[in-house]
C-alpha cells in the first residue's frame, strides 16, 4: 500500500494542471471583459474577483471533470484531447449560462463575452499541452543524436503511429517515409518527409545514410509483401516489421515491436476470418477433451477453445514434458478454466475410458498422430498402430460414453495414400465413418496439409540449417506442398466443427501450393544471406513414401461449399462396417505379434486406393497439383 508522501507525490501533477486550466477560465473571462469594456469612454470596473467569477469557475471545473480533461497526459497530447477540450468549452459556456442567469438573470455580462469565450479557451487550454508536448519530443530527439537512422515503408496509420512509438523511445531516429500513394508524394507525417516510392528504397537508403528498414504495411498481402521484401533485399540493410493486429491481439507480438518478416508473412496466406459467433455458440461453457494436446495442434486446438469459451479441457498426453508445458501454459493465459491433465497413451482403451468419466467432454478433438512420412515407411506397426487402431479406439469409445461431437484430424495425404501416413490415416476416416450410426455423436473428419513451424516441418528444419551456416537440404527441385500457419489450421477446425454434420468430411482451402526449393532460397535471404553463395541448396532426391506433388480432393469425393468460404464438405465414400470391422480386428491381431509382412498385406487390403510409391511405373508422370475450386466451379 502506497504512503501519503506517495499519493501526495502522485496527485501533485494533476492538481498543477487543475489549477492551470482554472487560471486559463479567470484569464480568458478577464480579458474578454476587458475588451469589450475597453471601447466605451464610461467603462464597468471589471474586479479580479467577485461571486459572479466565483460560480463561473466552479461551473467550468465541474464540466472539465465530468468531461475527463485530467484523464490524459499533456506528454502524448493529440487530437482526442483537443476534441475533449472543445466539448468542456462548449458545454461550460452552457453551464456558465445557465448559472448566472439563475444568480442575476447574467446581469451585465455582454454577449460578445459569451461568444468570444468557448473560442478562445479552446486555444488557452490547447495551446499549452502541444507545446509542451513538442518541447518533449525536441528533447528527446536532441538527446538522442547517435540514434539508429531509419527509413518507414509506409506512410499509413501503422507509419504514422511508429514515428510516435519511436520518437517516445529514442531509440531509432525516423529520417523518411516510401510510399506509392502520389498524393502523398512531398507531404509530411509528424513531421517527417514522404520521400518517394518504395521501389527507390536503395537509392533513398544511400541518400539518407539509414541504417534500417521498417515495413510499417501490417494489412499488405503477401504478394505485395513480397515486393517490398524484395526492394529491401536489394539495399544490403538489415529490415524488420510492423506485426498485425491479429498477431498482437493474439499475444504473439507485442504492442510497439519490431520483428523479422517471417516466412509465413510470404506464403500467400490471407488472413482468416471465421464465424467467432457460431463458434462461440457451440464452443461455449462445454467441457472439451483433446488427444495429443502437447503437440503441435493439439496444444493451438487447446488455446483456442480456452480463448472462445470452453469451460473445461482435458488433455491427454504420452510425453510428459510437452504435457507439463501446455498445462502450464494455459493455467497461465486462462487461470478461470478448469485442465485435467491425463499422462497415457489414448489407443489404451483404459486411459480414454477414464478421461472420458473424469471430463465428461461434449466434443473430442483427436490430434494425436504419428507423422513423418519418411520414418512411418520402416515404422509400419507404430503407424498402423498410432494412427489407425488408436483412432478406432477412441472413436468407439466417444461414441459409446455419447460424447456429442468427435473429430478428427487428417491429412491430404489420405487423398489417394501413397505412403504408410496417408494409408493409416485414410483408414482412421473409414473407421470413424463405420461407427458414425446416427446415434447421437457426430463424427466430423477435417483434412489439410503441412502447417508452418509444427515440429518435424521443413520450416525449423531449413531455419536450423541456415543458423549452422548449411547447406540447406531440398528432396527435390520440383517439389511443392501446401502449407498453412497452426493457428489457421485450428481455427478452420473449430469452424468446421461447429457447422458440421452427423457424418462429415471437410477439406480446408490450403491457397496455392509452395514449391519447397523457392521456400528454402526465401528463408536463406530472410536470414541476410545469398542463396548459392552465402549457403547452399543441396538436393537429395525424394525420400521413401513422398510424392512430388500433394492432392487435395479424391475424384470419388463430390464437394460442395459450406457456410465457410475456405471450407469444403465431401461425400463421404461408402464404407462395409463389416469389412472395417474385419480389418480392425485382423490389424489389431497382428500388431500384437508384431507380424510386418501381415500388416503390410492387411493395410493394403483395408485401403484398396493405398499404391505405395514405386509401386506403379507412371508415378511422376501423373502427379498433379490439383488446386482449391475457384468459388464459381464449386458444386452446390
Amino acid at each position: 500500500m502506497s504512503s501519503w508522501r506517495d499519493r501526495v507525490k502522485g496527485g501533485l501533477p494533476r492538481v498543477a494542471v487543475v489549477l492551470h486550466d482554472l487560471g486559463m477560465v479567470w484569464l480568458v473571462w478577464q480579458a474578454l471583459h476587458r475588451l469589450r469594456w475597453g471601447m466605451e469612454p464610461n467603462a464597468p470596473n471589471v474586479p479580479l474577483w467577485s461571486a459572479e467569477i466565483a460560480l463561473v469557475l466552479a461551473a467550468q471545473g465541474l464540466v472539465f471533470w465530468q468531461v475527463g480533461l485530467y484523464r490524459g497526459l499533456w506528454r502524448f497530447a493529440g487530437v482526442p484531447d483537443l476534441w475533449n477540450i472543445l466539448k468542456a468549452s462548449v458545454l461550460g459556456l452552457f453551464a456558465i449560462v445557465l448559472g448566472l442567469f439563475l444568480y442575476n438573470r447574467l446581469g451585465t455580462v455582454p454577449r460578445t463575452v459569451l461568444v468570444l469565450y468557448p473560442l478562445v479557451l479552446m486555444g488557452m487550454l490547447g495551446a499549452p499541452r502541444l507545446l509542451y508536448r513538442a518541447w518533449k519530443d525536441s528533447r528527446v530527439d536532441s538527446a538522442h543524436k547517435s540514434s539508429v537512422r531509419i527509413l518507414i515503408l509506409g506512410a499509413g496509420h501503422a507509419g504514422e503511429a511508429l514515428v510516435r512509438d519511436l520518437r517516445r523511445s529514442g531509440t531509432y531516429q525516423p529520417v523518411g517515409f516510401l510510399d506509392d500513394a502520389l498524393r502523398l508524394r512531398g507531404t509530411k507525417v509528424q513531421g517527417v518527409p514522404v520521400l518517394g516510392r518504395v521501389q527507390d528504397v536503395a537509392e533513398i537508403a544511400r541518400e539518407t545514410a539509414a541504417k534500417l528498414l521498417v515495413i510499417a504495411m501490417p494489412s499488405a498481402d503477401a504478394n505485395a509483401l513480397q515486393r517490398v521484401v524484395v526492394a529491401c533485399e536489394r539495399t544490403g540493410l538489415p529490415f524488420r516489421m510492423v506485426p498485425k493486429l491479429q498477431d498482437v491481439m493474439e499475444g504473439r507480438s507485442l504492442p510497439g515491436e519490431l520483428k523479422e518478416v517471417a516466412i509465413e508473412d510470404l506464403l500467400g496466406r490471407k488472413p482468416v476470418m471465421p464465424d467467432w459467433k457460431s463458434i462461440r455458440a457451440w464452443l461455449g461453457a462445454r467441457s472439451v477433451l483433446v488427444t495429443g494436446s502437447g503437440g503441435s495442434i493439439g496444444s493451438e486446438l487447446c488455446r483456442q477453445c480456452a480463448r472462445h469459451g470452453a469451460r473445461r479441457i482435458a488433455l491427454i498426453e504420452i510425453d510428459e514434458l510437452a504435457l507439463t508445458t501446455t498445462e502450464a501454459a494455459l493455467r497461465r493465459d486462462f487461470p478461470d478454466l478448469e485442465y485435467i491433465a491425463i499422462l497415457g497413451d489414448c489407443g489404451d482403451p483404459a486411459v480414454i475410458k477414464y478421461a472420458l468419466e473424469r471430463a465428461e467432454p461434449d466434443a473430442v478433438f483427436h490430434a494425436a498422430a504419428y507423422k513423418q512420412v519418411p520414418l512411418l515407411e520402416l515404422q509400419l506397426r507404430e503407424a498402423v498402430r498410432n494412427n489407425a487402431l488408436a483412432t478406432e479406439t477412441v472413436a468407439r469409445a466417444c461414441r459409446d460414453a455419447g460424447v456429442g461431437t468427435f473429430v478428427l484430424i487428417s491429412t491430404d495425404k489420405a487423398v489417394d495414400p501413397v505412403n504408410v501416413l496417408g494409408a493409416t490415416k485414410r483408414l482412421a476416416e473409414m473407421a470413424c465413418q463405420a461407427l458414425a450410426d446416427h446415434r447421437s455423436t457426430r463424427f466430423v473428419t477435417v483434412r489439410f496439409g503441412n502447417v508452418l513451424d509444427s515440429a518435424g516441418s521443413v520450416v525449423p528444419l531449413f531455419r536450423e540449417q541456415i543458423r549452422a551456416g548449411g547447406p540447406v537440404t531440398v528432396t527435390d527441385p520440383e517439389v511443392t506442398r501446401f502449407f498453412m500457419t497452426i493457428p489457421e489450421a485450428c481455427q478452420l477446425i473449430l469452424q468446421a466443427s461447429a457447422i458440421g454434420t452427423h457424418e462429415a468430411i471437410y477439406t480446408l482451402d490450403m491457397g496455392e501450393p509452395v514449391p519447397i526449393r523457392l521456400l528454402a532460397e526465401q528463408m536463406i535471404r530472410l536470414a541476410g544471406k545469398h542463396p548459392g553463395r552465402d549457403i547452399a541448396i543441396v538436393y537429395t532426391g525424394l525420400r521413401p513414401g513422398e510424392k512430388l506433388h500433394e492432392t487435395l480432393f479424391h475424384a470419388d469425393e463430390r464437394y460442395r461449399r459450406t457456410a465457410h468460404p475456405k471450407i469444403l464438405q465431401a461425400e463421404p465414400r461408402d464404407v462395409s462396417t463389416a469389412h472395417i470391422d474385419n480389418a480392425i480386428g485382423q490389424l489389431r491381431e497382428a500388431s500384437g505379434r508384431y507380424d510386418l509382412e501381415a500388416l503390410g498385406h492387411l493395410l493394403r487390403m483395408a485401403v484398396p486406393e493405398f499404391e505405395p510409391v514405386g509401386a506403379h511405373p507412371d508415378y511422376k508422370e501423373s502427379a498433379t497439383v490439383v488446386a482449391f475450386p475457384a468459388r464459381n466451379a464449386r458444386k452446390v
